[in-house]
């Protein structure tokens, strides 16, 4: 829906607004079709949050903060501008109230700490794919892109998981890695490094915390929505702040200013 109002020129605002409104109305309705046949728990339907993310505006957050670094001040401006307005637009807090929804932690997989990396992989590398394949890359540029996220994005994960890394420490060290990766295969494949880098990165976007801080401070929860917030802009500074870092070690051109 939100691809074909676009193709028709309708402003973003309006195109996000139905988009989201469309998700999340979607997952609730098919959420309770399901749960006549089979009796799944209503604390499932927190993953409506997941069905709206994205519209996250992952690409211009990461972009302007590469911008910024090459002091392309008014693109880095104008990026940043373009997707903070995206995330006040605040449809899904709305959606939540109309439906009576109420986001809560997760509840815990049990799975063992293998089989969880290994099914990080798998989910990483297919949301990195369809990030590439919405970037209009081709397949075989978008499965080296999704390769290469995978790694970088279950490294971060694991590292929140299972070390008292903090998640913009693993967000740094998860953008360096998937830099280092698209650097590497840029010199093997010919590919160009932002169509690797980028799709990687998108996915380490902190949707879920930008969702919950919207949605907290719609509820004028104010301390628990400036955390959230605080977390997710700690993590969306340090993503590009690794792309750069990496760029620094394996491109000449950006050692050096003017």
């Amino acid at each position: 829906i939100r691809r074909k109002m676009i193709d028709r020129h309708l402003t973003i605002l309006a195109n996000i607004t139905v988009a989201v409104a469309v998700a999340c109305a979607v997952y609730v309705g098919s959420f309770y079709l399901i749960r006549l046949f089979y009796p799944v728990s209503l604390h499932h339907l927190d993953g409506y949050i997941g069905a709206m993310l994205f519209v996250i505006p992952g690409f211009p957050f990461i972009t302007s903060g590469l911008d910024i670094s090459k002091l392309d001040m008014r693109s880095g401006l104008e990026r940043m501008a373009y997707a903070i307005m995206i995330i006040a637009t605040a449809v899904g807090w709305v959606m939540a109230l109309i439906l009576n929804l109420h986001p809560q932690n997760f509840e815990k997989l049990g799975l063992t700490p293998l089989v969880l990396t290994l099914l990080r992989l798998v989910a990483s590398f297919c949301g990195v794919f369809g990030f590439s394949i919405m970037f209009n890359s081709r397949i075989p540029m978008a499965t080296v892109a999704g390769i290469s996220g995978a790694i970088a994005n279950t490294l971060r994960l694991s590292l929140v998981d299972w070390s008292n890394v903090p998640p913009a420490v693993a967000a740094f060290i998860g953008a360096f890695v998937a830099g280092m990766l698209a650097s590497i295969i840029r010199r093997k494949t010919g590919f160009p490094r932002i169509a690797i880098t980028v799709p990687s990165i998108v996915i380490m976007v902190p949707g879920l915390y930008m969702y919950r801080a919207m949605f907290n401070l719609g509820l004028t929860s104010l301390n628990a929505g400036a955390l959230w917030m605080v977390q997710a802009l700690m993590i969306v500074i340090f993503l590009p702040l690794g792309l750069i870092a990496s760029r620094i070690l394996m491109d000449k051109d950006w050692r050096h200013a003017g």
